[in-house]
């Protein structure tokens, strides 16, 4: 990765808040601002179990239904137009 697409990179986090930077001279150090980190960790915990919510409803609701038999397989292979 070169050093203007990580400075880009650098840039966006920056401008989101989720880091600063110093420079002194010709070095920039940058830290993580650990305040909008949680905020993003509590939002995807909640859509967490959202899904898994979710995903457990579908996976209850296909085991009550009757399993159907698998579809034939094609004794020759599709070709691509």
């Amino acid at each position: 990765m070169s050093l203007p697409a990580v400075m880009q990179h650098l840039g966006v986090l920056e401008a989101c808040s989720l880091i600063r930077s110093e420079k002194v001279g010709r070095v920039r150090t940058c830290r993580m601002e650990p305040g909008p980190l949680h905020l993003a960790e509590d939002w995807i915990a909640a859509r967490r179990t959202q899904w898994e919510q979710r995903l457990d409803q579908l996976g209850d609701y296909l085991a009550e239904q009757p399993e159907s038999p698998a579809a034939p397989e094609s004794a020759e292979p599709r070709s691509r137009p």
